[in-house]
């Protein structure tokens, strides 16, 4: 029998090879997407329509309600998005307050559920230094207690954890993956800004693969 997850995807790069690489390993897979109140939906629409091209079952929850209570984010919140490389201390604007790990709750739940064993979640390396809920120990906590918060374990897989964005795309590269389907930006323009934190980490991942992003640039 085929074994079921469920896989965060929020319509970006990192989570479109999450998916692609689930379908690849063989799993039912669904697709749950969230709605917490940030700048755009376009990450959302990518989703949908990725989803709708794979036959893969897909929610979009909406929990925007939630940002009455987190507070303090450019992502959620009117502050200005910050531009330049994730190292950079400005960067830290962008964390929205225990967003993965109420996220992961709700995957896990659905997980439940729908009788899925597995929350595949796109964590990886790049973003260590900045959010706290990417990190290795945060992972392996999270699927510690999800082991016991329900009667049915379930395991929090994050398949990319240990490498980089380049190694994320060198693997759908591999896959033959079309990242005209993602966005990343986290502005909502027509076009990528290429400037915010998560356009430069996008580029950079391209160019160490010598490949063309296929988005269109502002510059």
């Amino acid at each position: 029998m085929t074994e079921k997850v469920v896989v965060i995807y929020s319509g970006g790069m990192d989570s479109f090879t999450v998916l692609n690489r689930a379908l690849k390993d063989g799993k039912e897979v669904y697709a749950l997407s969230f709605d917490y109140g940030q700048r755009h939906v376009k990450e959302l629409e990518c989703a949908s329509e990725v989803c709708k091209q794979l036959n893969v079952p897909h929610k979009i929850i909406d929990i925007s309600a939630i940002n009455e209570l987190l507070a303090g984010s450019s992502l959620t919140d009117d502050i200005e998005i910050p531009e330049g490389h994730y190292e950079e201390e400005s960067m830290k604007s962008t964390v929205v307050p225990n967003r993965n790990m109420i996220l992961l709750s709700l995957a896990v739940g659905y997980a439940v559920s729908v009788g899925a064993a597995q929350v595949y979640y796109g964590a990886h390396s790049g973003d260590h230094a900045i959010y706290p809920d990417c990190r290795p120990e945060f992972v392996m906590k999270m699927n510690d207690v999800c082991q016991i918060a329900n009667y049915e374990p379930v395991e929090i897989f994050s398949p990319y954890l240990e490498v980089s964005k380049t190694a994320i795309l060198t693997d759908g590269i591999a896959m033959g993956l079309d990242y005209s389907k993602t966005w990343t930006c986290y502005n909502g323009r027509e076009k990528a800004c290429g400037k915010c934190g998560a356009c430069q980490e996008r580029l950079e991942a391209f160019a160490d693969n010598n490949a063309t992003d296929p988005l269109a640039y502002e510059d």
